[in-house]
């Protein structure tokens, strides 16, 4: 255990952290994690933490959110909690592959292997690379490696442990893989988690990740995830983000799609007091297809900003992307959405969009969506809106005897709704919906029996 001090320049002090347990670090690591750490740690010193004055991040000053002290869990903890006593996660009629991690370690009370597929691995990224080191070698950080982001930088270099999931060549997962993130700590925690899904050619496989907080502690949570979608895989993988609004959730994720390939992703950010999703999605095969979409609700001074990468390398492919806010009191929202069309990307289709309703006077939301087109042959659009609700349609509904709160209620439901159904999960996405209703009506919404009483 190591505590991060005050005094001395943000990322000076972590900087420093790593040169003072850069043992601890590598010891019980593998050494495809170790190598890259002395590497990324220069990489994070060179640019810092990110505020405005950083292009990718002209909406978003991260620097605030480090100034608190952290404890960091450099080495695993054991006996934390007792999930099964503490967190009974039910989602109705979803049947699911359930496993924890509890500040980014993987619980060691998770037993999945048995209800999987043959073949398929799914276990504690730490473990597996060090007992089956050639699953990973050809995949971690070849995505996240290449990645400017200071924040990619520190999640490498101080990354342990996380998830990480094997689908060979084939094999299809027809239950979800559902992984719940969970933050615990008396204190104030700074918990860095790092993931790796590999699909082989032809398969299938729908994940599930939640993140929830269940300590009214202050976190700060970096991930880090890459996706390897390989030639006529299916994959999927929605993010549910929960914290409460003491929290900073920093959230990377690289998608590389090889031929034929389909990948659906979606983010809803339901809570979380500051929250960055970057997401980059990476065509290395033709005739892939990518929809990417996401959602998020906040109020109070909470922050969402979600920034958006699309590569198109590869001719005829297509991406969609659809993201949509709903902002409160003097929340705050950013989205930046780049897409890049390469020379020999001919046919390609990439469709951006961005939706926002601003409940008050005082919420903001800037948007950013970009394209680059190098080649001549493709279709192409992007758009952006930022508005209040629509006046008519809420006078259309209360002229035939609904009141004005439940009129703005259905409005609000009508326009999340378009990105809650591209949610390949129909049990989730009921439950999405109860949710996003409680979230409107300003409920504290979390799962269902969990014994702590956080406060969201």
């Amino acid at each position: 255990m190591s505590i991060i001090h005050e005094k001395i320049s943000q990322t000076d002090r972590l900087v420093s952290l790593f040169e003072q347990n850069k043992e601890i670090l590598n010891q019980g690591s593998s050494p495809i994690l170790n190598r890259i750490r002395e590497v990324s740690v220069k990489r994070f010193a060179q640019i810092g933490i990110p505020d405005f004055k950083y292009e990718d991040y002209k909406y978003t000053n991260l620097k605030p959110a480090f100034e608190k002290s952290y404890r960091q869990e450099l080495v695993r903890e054991s006996g934390l909690i007792n999930l099964n006593e503490v967190f009974k996660c039910n989602i109705p009629q979803l049947d699911t592959h359930l496993v924890f991690l509890v500040n980014g370690w993987f619980y060691s009370g998770n037993n999945p292997a048995a209800a999987l597929p043959k073949g398929v691995v799914l276990g504690s990224l730490e473990q597996i690379a060090n007992e089956q080191p050639e699953l990973l070698q050809n995949y971690l950080n070849r995505q996240a490696g290449l990645s400017n982001d200071p924040m990619v930088a520190l999640n490498t270099a101080f990354a342990k442990d996380g998830f990480f999931i094997h689908i060979p060549k084939g094999a299809v997962i027809e239950k979800p893989i559902q992984i719940i993130n969970l933050l615990s700590s008396d204190d104030n925690l700074m918990a860095t988690q790092r993931n790796l899904i590999v699909a082989e050619a032809g398969s299938q496989v729908k994940v599930l990740v939640c993140d929830h907080t269940l300590t009214s502690a202050s976190f700060l949570y970096n991930s880090v995830s890459e996706v390897f979608v390989g030639e006529d895989a299916l994959v999927d993988v929605y993010t549910i983000q929960n914290h409460h609004n003491q929290s900073t959730t920093i959230n990377s994720s690289f998608y590389r799609l090889q031929r034929n390939s389909n990948l659906v992703t979606g983010t809803v950010s339901l809570h979380g007091g500051l929250i960055r999703n970057n997401l980059k999605v990476t065509f290395n095969g033709d005739h892939s297809e990518a929809n990417v979409n996401g959602i998020s609700f906040t109020d109070k001074k909470q922050h969402v900003d979600n920034f958006t990468m699309i590569e198109h390398a590869m001719p005829n492919c297509l991406s969609n992307q659809i993201y949509k806010n709903i902002l409160d009191d003097e929340s705050t929202g950013a989205f930046a959405g780049r897409i890049h069309v390469a020379r020999d990307a001919q046919q390609t289709n990439a469709f951006q969009r961005n939706n926002n309703v601003l409940l008050s006077d005082k919420a903001r939301m800037q948007t950013k969506p970009q394209l680059i087109i190098d080649a001549d042959d493709v279709k192409c659009s992007h758009g952006a809106t930022v508005g209040q609700i629509n006046e008519e349609a809420l006078f259309f509904l209360r002229a035939r005897g609904i009141g004005e709160k439940e009129a703005r209620m259905m409005l609000m439901n009508a326009f999340a709704r378009e990105v809650v159904q591209k949610i390949g999960i129909e049990p989730l996405r009921d439950r999405i919906d109860e949710l996003i209703e409680k979230r409107l009506k300003g409920e504290i919404s979390r799962c269902h029996d969990c014994d702590y009483q956080c406060n969201c």
